[in-house]
């Protein structure tokens, strides 16, 4: 007998929706239904027939009771909402954050640079800190604050180029609006 070729099996070429990230099969049980509609509607419509025509949706609900179907229709605008609702609360948090640059004294002429809040803005730390490090050509570090969240602390008073790197949104360091950062200053 002869062992099936594995050269002869290619890869499925999958489709996901732009929207829920799902196969369009299963759009339906994630939280943005309408919007995934309307998306395979104007990218797909062979696709859109065959899961949201009249005809699908027949076939769908025809073993449903209208008491079910009705509470399915509710369950996913309740899911619709919420999920907006969760996404304008983590856009109006993001707006609200703010990045302080922060200038401590250490002894008579020396300083250091502290960086806080940009994990709100989804940056990585260490990967910041590193890049910071390199382009300053200073040492930084990644430490917990008295309050027990991670800054990064710069060597050296270095908070202008800090400010000026954050606004320019190099390497790492993307997607801070310049009105949310902050420099203070702070002595021993």
């Amino acid at each position: 007998m002869d062992a099936p070729s594995t050269s002869s099996v290619l890869p499925l070429d999958i489709l996901y929706c732009q929207v829920c990230t799902f196969p369009p099969e299963y759009c339906e049980f994630g939280s943005s239904v309408s919007k995934c509609k309307t998306w395979l509607e104007g990218a797909h419509p062979e696709l859109y027939d065959k899961y949201w025509s009249e005809d699908a949706l027949a076939k769908k609900i025809g073993t449903l009771s209208l008491e079910k179907e009705k509470k399915l229709e509710q369950e996913g605008k309740k899911k619709e909402a919420k999920a907006e609702a969760k996404a304008s609360a983590a856009a109006k948090k993001l707006k609200e954050s703010q990045v302080i640059i922060k200038r401590i004294e250490r002894s008579k002429r020396k300083y250091v640079t502290s960086v806080f809040g940009l994990e709100a803005f989804h940056i990585d730390l260490k990967k910041a800190a590193k890049q910071l490090a390199q382009s300053l050509a200073r040492g930084a570090s990644v430490t917990l604050n008295p309050q027990g969240l991670e800054e990064i602390v710069i060597q050296g008073d270095v908070g202008d180029e800090v400010e000026e790197m954050l606004a320019k949104g190099v390497g790492v360091l993307k997607g801070v609006p310049e009105d949310n950062v902050v420099q203070v200053e702070e002595k021993k």
